[in-house]
């Protein structure tokens, strides 16, 4: 099993909407980056824990607990023309894009980046350090346990 932190601009697909979408499930679509496309289509599988994170927002911070529901699959907005995350070079045939389903598994009291900031015990977190923008990184077990027992509200 490994951990996750999967960060989502809530404009788009906040953690309540997560909780509103049937079985509480979203296809992890409109990743552009290599790297991270490369986590989803060859590392991830069902059962991983993610941590589900606000981006790009007032409040940025873990707002919720999830899980890969899912093994990669073409993304499909790669191939919609009026799609933002439209990939003229992509085909059905060759896709150069992946997601994964992610699920909830529970909503918590956000935990803010300046509050993991705060802990030594995550002072490598891949998310922390400086310059980092990935919107998937792999998480260390010892910090998946740390901010699920030790951070997440009871």
């Amino acid at each position: 099993m490994r951990y996750w932190l999967m960060k989502s601009e809530p404009s788009d697909v906040s953690i309540d909407d997560l909780a509103g979408f049937k079985e509480q499930t979203v296809a992890w679509y409109g990743v552009r980056n290599y790297q991270a496309r490369n986590f989803m289509r060859d590392q991830m599988q069902v059962g991983d824990g993610v941590l589900f994170y606000h981006s790009n927002c007032k409040e940025p911070g873990i707002a919720g607990i999830a899980q890969v529901s899912s093994t990669a699959y073409p993304d499909a907005t790669q191939f919609n023309k009026k799609s933002k995350y439209f990939d003229e070079k992509a085909t059905q045939e060759t896709p150069r894009w992946f997601n994964v389903d992610v699920q909830l598994v529970k909503k918590i009291a956000l935990i803010s980046i300046e509050e993991l900031k705060r802990h030594p015990e995550l002072e490598n977190m891949r998310t922390l350090q400086r310059g980092n923008r990935l919107s998937i990184t792999p998480l260390d077990p010892a910090e998946w346990k740390y901010i699920t027992t030790k951070l997440v509200s009871k």
